[in-house]
């Protein structure tokens, strides 16, 4: 029969300490003589007792680990991240705990202080709102290396990378006025996200410069789900005099519209024409292929990972700012509006 392994009950008993004291001196803590620390090493070595050697190290920063929060690893973009922020780490020969904001602050300022605990000793972070910051700020003050990626935060001195979403946005808009659109939908998420802020702000100045009037009725709010999309979808186009175009703010936005589109029996470019933000796997294999704003999403995790290894190394130049050009791929599923 296999011997029970050694607890640190068995080694306090041996040692004739409390486990209280056997726990300070195995784990190098607080106050232990050390006549008594020698006792309870002996006793450890004696039993065998190995004790929970990962969460040592954890505690004391012995392991190189970094962190990432994301804003919702389901969404193809945050999990292209992911996945390259991964890859240079291993080739850093450091390990990766990742974490999903959801976009909900309550939720990252918790993922953020339980990393934290373990003593991580980076993080990327794609943060939910850039007014409430204070657990951001605290990184910063303690001279934690932090990278914001995605969005940007102002008062938040520290290296980030991001797109142009204001400009990407730009172009689609521009292209479908080109094309004809004066109604022009937009399928957009909370505006306290930096970056849907941003491709609100392109959309209504393509509009204006257009010589469109903004409308707000041309505009529908979703949660950035596949699910959430549909919904706002069918609410954008149940209206009397529907928009002829839609401008959606990220690619699982975009596939939420396509299938409202089918369950409505709208069809593509004849009925409405469709570009989305964020080009994505499916976008090629749909008949029509998707007109999108690409962003290069195969630089943005690998530039903000760079950007992080450099400050652990002790690299110790001021913030930089990265942001990424992106670029119009029209496909077929925008069709040119008959004047009048």
């Amino acid at each position: 029969m296999a011997q029970k392994p050694a607890t640190l009950k068995d080694v306090a008993a041996y040692a004739n300490v409390s486990r209280a004291t056997a726990a300070r001196a195995l784990n190098s803590y607080g106050y232990v003589g050390d006549e008594t620390a020698r006792k309870v090493h002996e006793a450890a070595e004696k039993l065998g007792y190995r004790g929970n050697r990962l969460a040592q190290a954890l505690r004391n920063g012995q392991l190189p680990i970094i962190g990432c929060i994301l804003g919702d690893i389901q969404n193809p973009f945050f999990a292209r991240i992911a996945h390259d922020i991964e890859v240079l780490a291993r080739k850093y020969r450091y390990n990766l705990i990742i974490g999903s904001s959801e976009e909900d602050l309550e939720q990252e300022v918790s993922l953020l202080a339980s990393l934290q605990s373990l003593s991580i000793r980076g993080f990327i972070v794609a943060p939910t709102s850039d007014e409430n910051t204070f657990h951001l700020e605290r990184l910063i003050e303690e001279n934690v290396p932090l990278v914001l990626i995605d969005r940007v935060v102002k008062g938040i001195e520290c290296d980030s990378v991001v797109v142009d979403n204001e400009g990407g946005a730009r172009k689609a808009i521009e292209y479908l006025i080109a094309m004809g659109h004066r109604r022009i939908g937009l399928l957009q998420d909370d505006t306290r996200i930096f970056t849907s802020r941003e491709r609100l702000s392109g959309y209504q100045s393509a509009l204006m410069a257009g010589g469109i009037t903004p409308d707000d009725a041309m505009i529908s709010v979703s949660q950035s789900t596949v699910e959430h999309a549909i919904d706002a979808t069918i609410r954008l186009f149940s209206q009397k005099t529907p928009p002829t175009a839609l401008f959606t703010v990220d690619s699982l936005m975009t596939q939420g519209a396509l299938l409202a589109f089918r369950a409505m029996g709208i069809s593509i470019p004849h009925d409405v024409s469709l570009v989305g933000f964020d080009d994505f796997n499916l976008a090629t294999f749909t008949d029509p292929q998707i007109t999108v704003v690409a962003q290069p999403v195969s630089e943005i995790g690998l530039a903000a990972a760079r950007l992080l290894f450099e400050k652990l190394s002790g690299q110790s130049s001021p913030p930089q700012q990265i942001r990424f050009e992106t670029k119009l791929l029209i496909r077929g599923s925008v069709s040119r509006r008959p004047e009048g």
